[in-house]
């Protein structure tokens, strides 16, 4: 059997990703592919745990290469309990973020700068990288508002994930420049969804640019 194919999926949160992961997923499985879908930080037992501890908000006084560091731990898990075999088994693995979140949240956002998150990459990763990203940039404002009101109901019903939400918007702008500076290095695997379409509108420009790179 030949090996599958790595999405991920990436952006700011509040951008869209997780309903568009859904109906990208239910568009594979319509025709015909099988699907692995999973997400960083998290995806196994281990990852869990880990992304318990980094989102947090009563996570406090992490050194941000102590992040970088448990950032990359879970993403090694994940490629050898999830992503591997996956791909291994001919799946198309969905994976909501990857290193490209490291590098615009912890070499942006954190000001590590990119060089370490793509040595650690390199290190960590076996240097695997997706065959194709998608991602999603709508406007800003409206994308960090959208996140803080959903975190905001998440607490309210018992879940705390809003560590990174709490950070100002100077750390944002800096994690979404870094996502336009990798997007403009790497061309090739880096698709840009932009500006405030439609839920539909953008679920069918994903499926023309996924059709045509599955169908290579």
């Amino acid at each position: 059997m030949g090996r599958g194919f790595f999405l991920t999926f990436e952006g700011l949160d509040g951008s869209g990703k997780t309903t568009q992961i859904k109906k990208l997923t239910a568009w594979l499985e319509a025709n015909g592919r099988q699907v692995t879908v999973t997400r960083q930080p998290g995806g196994t037992v281990i990852g869990n745990r880990i992304r318990d501890l980094l989102l947090d908000s009563r996570t406090q006084n992490l050194a941000p290469r102590a992040e970088l560091g448990l950032m990359f731990s879970d993403r090694a898990q994940g490629i050898a309990e999830v992503i591997l075999p996956a791909l291994e088994a001919g799946h198309v693995v969905v994976c909501d973020r990857y290193t490209d979140s490291t590098e615009a949240y912890q070499g942006g956002g954190r000001q590590l700068g990119s060089e370490i998150v793509l040595k650690l990459h390199d290190a960590m990763c076996g240097g695997l990288q997706p065959d194709l990203t998608i991602l999603l940039l709508p406007d800003f404002d409206a994308s960090l508002a959208r996140a803080r009101r959903r975190n905001d109901r998440n607490k309210r019903g018992g879940t705390d994930e809003s560590r990174f939400e709490s950070e100002d918007e100077a750390f944002y702008r800096r994690v979404y420049d870094k996502y336009r500076e990798i997007a403009a290095r790497d061309t090739l695997r880096v698709v840009t969804m932009e500006g405030d379409a439609r839920i539909g509108e953008i679920h069918r420009r994903i499926v023309k640019v996924v059709e045509e790179r599955l169908s290579r």
